[in-house]
């Protein structure tokens, strides 16, 4: 009997080693089993990640170099902006020396947002150099010079709308809206370090494949002004990751990339977890992992595309500190299909914000960051 058990113990360790349908089960560093379950296939889709999936192995994302990227929004040239797009502030600066902070700690992705009225005071007009060059840009530069492997998502806080209107559905014209992004892409064409988040947060949008083809124009007025950045291409109900697969996803993936193929085309998503998924309260009520992988499914049953998770957060609170480290982890374990996630929020807020990542004065971290965001870093 003591063998007996002895050989149904190993048994039994052996198939609770078996990687269940889409998790990790090899890359260099990894150290988990390597067998997957019955139905799926343990597939490589780069040297660092190989998931188990269902039936035969499936391509990695053509062309893709983007890292597993992990990191921080750093708010302020936001701050009041409405959410119906309208603005009456001046923006405030972030402290330059969180960027060194955080990437000393293993973030490499700023998630730098503005207001557009901020970068072009007249909607289709030209940037505002002055403030460009005092203020944005010396900001994306701090972040860059943090760490050799930074990326910046540069981030258009605007709610596709210009004071109240939405753009191409009566507000700004879709030439109003490709010339900032033109005039950006000459700015930073060529860092491939700089992502461009065309919008943030679409939301009660009368007709979302009118909002597709905006996004459209986009992706075909950077190209045309010789930029090969990556694009972060937002859905709808303020770039909802539940919504995206029965909303905004089915159009978006048909969105074409003037380089010909898909591979720099990123679909950006958020997603909150308490409990009416706003970000406005500390405690957490889901860690939304189904969420995240109806979404991986998504995307991998329409051309094994990927998505970032640039904006989630809660408060530093217990419940966030559990759900939050579960969701994070669930995005970690499923690069390159979720390419990585940026909390909400650090930059110019103080250390009272009901979702503040701002580092102490003395510099400590926060309970959130320290116990959930830290530990799924790259």
């Amino acid at each position: 009997m003591k063998y007996a058990g002895s050989l149904l113990a190993i048994v039994s360790l052996a198939f609770a080693q078996q990687q269940a349908e889409y998790q990790q089960c090899g890359g260099i560093n990894f150290s988990g089993s390597t067998e997957c379950v019955s139905g799926t296939v343990c597939t490589k889709l780069n040297d660092y990640y190989s998931q188990c999936l269902p039936g035969a192995a499936a391509p990695a994302p053509t062309g893709s170099s983007l890292p597993r990227l992990g990191g921080v929004n750093t708010a302020g040239y936001d701050f009041s902006v409405a959410t119906d797009g309208s603005f009456n502030g001046t923006g405030v600066t972030p402290p330059p020396a969180q960027f060194t902070h955080f990437a000393n700690e293993g973030a490499n992705l700023f998630r730098i947002p503005f207001a557009w009225q901020l970068m072009t005071p007249q909607v289709g007009g030209q940037i505002n150099e002055t403030w460009f060059s005092s203020f944005y840009d010396p900001t994306v530069q701090a972040a860059l010079a943090s760490s050799p492997n930074t990326h910046v998502i540069i981030d258009l806080h605007n709610y596709a709308r210009w004071n109240g209107a939405i753009i191409a559905q009566g507000g700004p014209t879709n030439d109003q809206f490709t010339s900032i992004w033109t005039q950006l892409a000459q700015k930073y064409g060529s860092n491939e370090r700089v992502i461009f988040g065309i919008m943030n947060e679409p939301h009660d949008v009368p007709s979302v494949s009118t909002w597709v083809d905006s996004v459209q124009q986009v992706v075909n007025a950077v190209r045309a002004a010789g930029s090969t950045n990556f694009l972060l291409l937002p859905g709808s109900s303020w770039s909802s990751a539940q919504a995206f697969p029965t909303e905004a996803g089915p159009l978006l993936v048909k969105v074409t990339d003037p380089l010909g193929d898909n591979s720099k085309l990123i679909f950006d998503v958020h997603k909150y977890l308490d409990s009416d998924n706003s970000g406005t309260h500390p405690d957490c009520t889901t860690d939304n992992v189904q969420v995240f992988q109806d979404l991986v499914n998504f995307l991998q049953a329409n051309g094994n595309r990927q998505a970032i998770l640039s904006e989630t957060g809660g408060g530093n609170t217990a419940s966030c500190e559990t759900l939050l480290a579960n969701e994070l982890a669930f995005v970690k374990n499923n690069f390159p299909t979720m390419v990585g996630f940026s909390v909400w929020a650090a930059g110019a807020f103080d250390t009272t914000y009901v979702l503040t990542q701002t580092p102490f004065v003395n510099g400590t971290d926060q309970a959130l960051w320290t116990a959930a965001v830290k530990p799924n870093l790259p």
